[in-house]
């Protein structure tokens, strides 16, 4: 598929991720069409052998718990506690697992205090357990706020990471601004839809902005997650890793999503890199699972292809 088509099938499947019919009915089909693939499961005890058998694999993993925007105080408490029975469990099983959060998950829609609370709370549980926690990078009226609060916890305690979207025009430079604290990095492009004033809209712009990212996190100390399917990018940063010398464990890792890249991180593995998966779960499982359809039109398709395998009758005597 052309980039001309894809560029507006992500924007109306992003588009369509606020739609209310669209979300009741995959959010009531989408395991049953193909959402598992993707997502593993919509509870920590459906998640903890998907878990384990990806690490059976020689996977390492990065469990999230899926939502975003919860603008109730309790709810968020019940987040981060959740997030802290993840870190208690991989301890008790020696998992070579760690988190990553959304402030938003944590009431930064309700108020910044109230989400660094449960961040702190979240990073205090995996230093016990000698873990790292990492932040995840949301919509751009977001990174403010995300940075400030990185900034605060890493004046802390040195187990907090951080993510940057490579299709922000200003990720480079809040990078260039964050390299003295050596930081734990997860570089990713981007899955939410963005104006133009704010971010690249061009895949190639996208990539170029991914590995000049890359490049300057490898020329400082920190640690660095590539994290990409695109093979043309990871080519490079094996490259780029190769001409700096760089250890193939140690200073870098790539981290691929479940239910897509596991052939990719296979290769990598045979090749002596350090590959992380990042599986999600929870109930709220929609606007993650369209983001990924979104992201690549073969993940779109094979969605469809399972809706097509339903007989629309059982569809219609659940109803």
């Amino acid at each position: 598929m052309t980039s001309l088509i894809a560029r507006p099938l992500r924007a109306a499947i992003l588009a369509a991720a606020d739609n209310t019919l669209v979300r009741q009915g995959v959010t009531r089909y989408g395991m049953r069409l193909g959402a598992r693939r993707f997502v593993a499961g919509e509870t920590m005890a459906e998640f903890l052998p998907v878990a384990q058998a990806a690490m059976g694999q020689r996977f390492a993993v990065s469990a999230t718990i899926l939502g975003e925007s919860i603008g109730e105080a309790r709810q968020t408490d019940a987040v981060a506690d959740e997030y802290c029975e993840l870190l208690s469990r991989f301890a008790e099983a020696r998992l070579d697992a760690t988190v990553a959060f959304k402030l938003t998950q944590l009431g930064l829609d309700v108020a910044e205090d109230l989400a660094l609370q449960n961040a702190r709370r979240i990073a205090a549980a995996a230093a016990e357990r000698a873990n790292t926690v990492r932040i995840d990078m949301e919509q751009s009226r977001y990174v403010d706020a995300t940075l400030r609060m990185y900034r605060r916890l890493r004046e802390e305690r040195d187990n907090v990471g951080l993510a940057l979207q490579s299709y922000l025009y200003r990720s480079y430079d809040d990078l260039r601004a964050m390299l003295a604290l050596s930081p734990n990095l997860r570089i990713v492009k981007g899955a939410y839809l963005e104006p133009a004033a704010v971010a690249y809209s061009k895949k190639s712009d996208v990539d170029k902005s991914y590995l000049r990212l890359v490049e300057l996190a490898f020329s400082a100390d920190g640690y660095t997650a590539v994290a990409t399917h695109d093979s043309a990018i990871i080519e490079q940063v094996i490259s780029l890793a190769a001409r700096r010398a760089l250890p193939k464990q140690g200073r870098f890792e790539f981290e691929l999503l479940y239910g897509i890249g596991e052939p990719v991180g296979r290769e990598l593995l045979r090749l002596g890199y350090r590959v992380r998966l990042l599986i999600s779960y929870g109930s709220h499982w929609f606007g993650y699972l369209m983001r990924r359809l979104a992201e690549r039109p073969a993940n779109l398709t094979f969605f469809l292809r399972n809706l097509l395998a339903i007989p629309s009758g059982e569809i219609i005597r659940r109803d």
